[in-house]
C-alpha cells in the first residue's frame, strides 16, 4: 500500500526518516442510490432551502452557526489565516506510560515504517518504548489538519494512532452510573467466578461480522436471481419484574463449565431447509 505520509520521528537529538501507512481497512458493503423505475443513478444535489433550487458550487460558502439561524462567514483566506505551518516531523513531546492514558483518546492507527538507512534508530526506539512500557506523545500534521498522535509498539512495528483531543472526550459526569455499593459482596463473588469460567486468551478471528455475511448471501442470491430467506435469530427475553441477580448467577455457575452458559457464537444466519428448496 502507498505511504500516506513521509516524514520523520523526532526526539531529542535523534531523527528518524519514516513512512506512515494503513493498519486497518474498510470492510463495508456500498451501495448506490437509485431511480426505482428505470434503476438510474441518483444524484445528490445543493438545494437552497429559501429558494428550493439547485445552487452552484460558485455560490456556496462555508458559515459557522453560532446561534440558531444566525452564521458567520468563514472565507478561504480566514482558513489559510488559521492554519499552522506543515511539518514533516512528528516532533515526541512527552513519554507516558501506557496504563495512564484513558483508551477513549486513542481513534486511528497506522504503521510507522523505517525509510532506508533508519532501520537502526527505528529498531532503538522501539526497544526503548518497549522496554520502559511507555507511549511516545506528539503532534503530526496530515491532510492540513493537526492531530494528537500516540507512538507504541506492536510487535516489530511502531504504531502511531491519532488521539482525540482532550476536549473532544465527553466528561463522565455528564452520566448517571450506579455506585459499587449497589454490588452485594455474594454476588461479586459469584460473578468473579463466573468470568473466570469463561475466561480465554483473546482470538480476534473468533468474532466476525454476521451482519456482513448475512447481506452478502442476500446480495449474491439475488444476483443469481434467486430469493432466499434467512432463519431469523432467537429473540433474547427480558424479564417482566426486578433481575434476580443470585438466581442467575447460581444457576450459571451450576452449570458446570462458566463456557456452556456463555451466549453461543453468533454466526451468520443459515438458510433454512424449505428456503433451499426454494431456490434450488
Amino acid at each position: 500500500m502507498a505511504a500516506i505520509w513521509k516524514g520523520s520521528v523526532s526526539f531529542g537529538l535523534v531523527n528518524i526518516p519514516v513512512e506512515l501507512r494503513t493498519a486497518v481497512r474498510a470492510d463495508h458493503i456500498s451501495f448506490r442510490l437509485l431511480h426505482k423505475e428505470d434503476m438510474s443513478p441518483v444524484k445528490y444535489e445543493r438545494v437552497s432551502q429559501s429558494e428550493g433550487e439547485t445552487i452552484p458550487w460558485s455560490d456556496i460558502v462555508k458559515g459557522y452557526e453560532y446561534e440558531k439561524g444566525k452564521f458567520v462567514i468563514v472565507t478561504d483566506e480566514d482558513f489559510k489565516a488559521a492554519a499552522i505551518e506543515g511539518s514533516k516531523t512528528i516532533d515526541i513531546l512527552d513519554f507516558v506510560k501506557e496504563e495512564e492514558i484513558d483508551l477513549r483518546y486513542f481513534e486511528t492507527p497506522y504503521y510507522l515504517v523505517p525509510g532506508k538507512g533508519a532501520e537502526k534508530s527505528y529498531a532503538l526506539l522501539r526497544e526503548a518504548i518497549r522496554s520502559t512500557k511507555s507511549v511516545g506523545i506528539g503532534k503530526i500534521i496530515m491532510r492540513q489538519h493537526q492531530h494528537l498522535a500516540g507512538i507504541k509498539v506492536v510487535g516489530n512495528a511502531l504504531v502511531l494512532e491519532v488521539m482525540r483531543f482532550a476536549n473532544e472526550l465527553v466528561n463522565s459526569d455528564e452520566y448517571s452510573f450506579p455506585a459499587r455499593t449497589a454490588v452485594r459482596p455474594q454476588e461479586l463473588k459469584m460473578a468473579e467466578q463466573l468470568v473466570e469460567n469463561l475466561a480465554q486468551p483473546f482470538d480476534p478471528s473468533r468474532y466476525t461480522d454476521d451482519y456482513r455475511a448475512n447481506l452478502m448471501k442476500l446480495i449474491k442470491a439475488k444476483m443469481k436471481g434467486k430469493t432466499i430467506k434467512l432463519e431469523a435469530p432467537e429473540e433474547d427475553t427480558e424479564d417482566s419484574g426486578v433481575l434476580d441477580l443470585m438466581s442467575r448467577l447460581r444457576a450459571s455457575l451450576d452449570q458446570g463449565s462458566g463456557k456452556k452458559t456463555a451466549r453461543p457464537k453468533r454466526t451468520a444466519a443459515k438458510l433454512s431447509p424449505k428456503s433451499k428448496r426454494k431456490s434450488a
